[in-house]
């Protein structure tokens, strides 16, 4: 699949750490699309990770999702319905939950900066997240999965690292990616 084939409007979606703002990134800037991460969306700047009050967050992303043009990323599944509404194209990331936790443990103890943080939060460790990527991903990918199956829209689904690193190299979103901190070039997630 070309990535043209996936419109003007695409959503991503997977579980937590899997690498969907760093490819919402990419692809925003190969595409000129507006990027939203949906978790700066849904919780106060600079704070530790404070939730905003619900009904602004519903206000901001009806606006995000009414825009001609754009690439989404995070799952919030109460408004995920009208944002697949408007989307043109779906990328499910679907790696394995011990990858997701791993990758969760590296960006909080090594990365000073990622795609999709948030502003003046700092990046720690915390219980409820462990406990959210071992207990709720793996219900979430069921979920996901019979999304992904029921939507008619252009779409595709990447399972493993070795896959999304591949698609990165087919869209040729390499040098649209504006990577800090240490890392290995020819892998992206």
């Amino acid at each position: 699949m070309k990535l043209s084939d996936l419109g003007c409007r695409i959503c991503i979606i997977g579980p937590s750490n899997s690498g969907k703002s760093t490819l919402a990134n990419a692809i925003s800037k190969k595409l000129n699309l507006k990027a939203t991460h949906l978790d700066q969306l849904f919780h106060l700047a600079d704070s530790d990770w404070q939730p905003r009050p619900y009904d602004e967050f519903i206000t901001l992303h009806d606006k995000v999702i009414n825009e001609d043009k754009w690439v989404i990323d995070g799952n919030y599944k109460k408004v995920l319905p009208q944002r697949l509404s408007r989307a043109t194209g779906l990328i499910l990331l679907d790696i394995p939950t011990l990858l997701s936790l791993s990758r969760y443990m590296n960006r909080t103890l090594l990365q000073s900066h990622r795609h999709g943080g948030l502003s003046g939060a700092k990046e720690r460790i915390k219980w409820e997240m462990i406990h959210h990527i071992i207990f709720a991903i793996p219900k979430n990918k069921k979920r996901h999965t019979e999304i992904y199956e029921s939507l008619s829209i252009p779409k595709i689904k990447l399972m493993s690292v070795k896959e999304i690193n591949q698609q990165y190299k087919e869209w040729e979103l390499s040098d649209y990616l504006n990577r800090s901190g240490k890392g290995n070039s020819t892998n992206i997630v």
